[in-house]
C-alpha cells in the first residue's frame, strides 16, 4: 500500500507536515520515503521564493513523485512560477497546480495589511514578526479572513483569530492555525 504524502508550507522552525492520509500504512516503502524527500524539498524551495509572502498559502500532496499543488495566491504568476520551481526539482514526475489567484480587490489588500499589522505588532507575536518569514498567513477573499500557519500556544492561536475578528470590515474569520506540537506530532 502507498502512502500518500502531504505538506504544508508552515515557516516556523521548519516545521512541514507529513502524514499518511491511507489508513494502515505503517511501513513506508522507498518510494514514500522518496515522497518525503521530495516534499521536504518542496517546502524548502516555496520558503525560498521571494515572492511567497504572508497573505499566501500553498500546501500539496505529493504521490509517487506526482505533485499537487492547492491553496491561493495574490498574484497568477506567484502560482505558475511556484509549478515551475517545484517541476525541477529531482524526483518530481509532474505537478498538477490546482492554486488558486485571489480576485483584486483595494478591498482585501487593506484588510490583509491591517490583519497582519495587529497581528504583528502584539507583543505576543513580536518573536514571529522578527523572522525572514513570519508563520502566520492572512488570506482574504471577499471580506471573508483564513489564517493559516504555525504557532506555539493555543493563547497565541486564539489571539490572532480574536485579532482577524476584531478587525472592521472582516465577514468571518476561519483559523486553521496549527500548533507546533501538533506538526511534531505527526511528524
Amino acid at each position: 500500500m502507498k502512502a500518500l504524502k502531504l505538506f504544508s508550507i508552515a515557516l516556523l522552525a521548519g516545521a512541514v507536515v507529513f502524514t499518511p492520509s491511507l489508513a494502515g500504512a505503517t511501513l513506508l516503502s522507498d518510494n514514500a520515503r522518496s515522497d518525503e524527500m521530495i516534499a521536504n524539498d518542496i517546502a524548502s524551495k516555496i520558503r525560498q521564493y521571494v515572492f511567497y509572502t504572508i497573505y499566501d498559502d500553498i500546501e500539496g500532496s505529493v504521490h509517487d513523485g506526482v505533485v499537487t499543488l492547492t491553496g491561493k495566491v495574490t498574484m497568477p504568476y506567484k502560482a505558475s512560477e511556484i509549478a515551475r520551481l517545484v517541476a525541477r526539482i529531482p524526483g518530481v514526475r509532474e505537478v498538477d497546480n490546482k492554486i488558486e489567484t485571489l480576485p483584486v480587490s483595494l478591498f482585501d489588500d487593506q484588510l490583509r495589511s491591517a490583519i497582519a499589522s495587529q497581528i504583528y505588532r502584539d507583543p505576543l507575536f513580536w518573536n514571529y514578526a522578527l523572522q525572514v518569514n513570519p508563520p502566520i498567513h492572512v488570506v482574504v477573499q471577499g471580506g471573508h479572513v483564513t489564517l493559516t500557519g504555525v504557532v506555539n500556544s493555543e493563547l497565541e492561536r486564539r489571539k490572532a483569530e480574536s485579532i482577524a475578528r476584531s478587525t472592521s470590515g472582516v465577514f468571518s474569520v476561519e483559523s486553521k492555525l496549527r500548533l507546533d506540537r501538533e506538526m511534531r506530532s505527526t511528524r
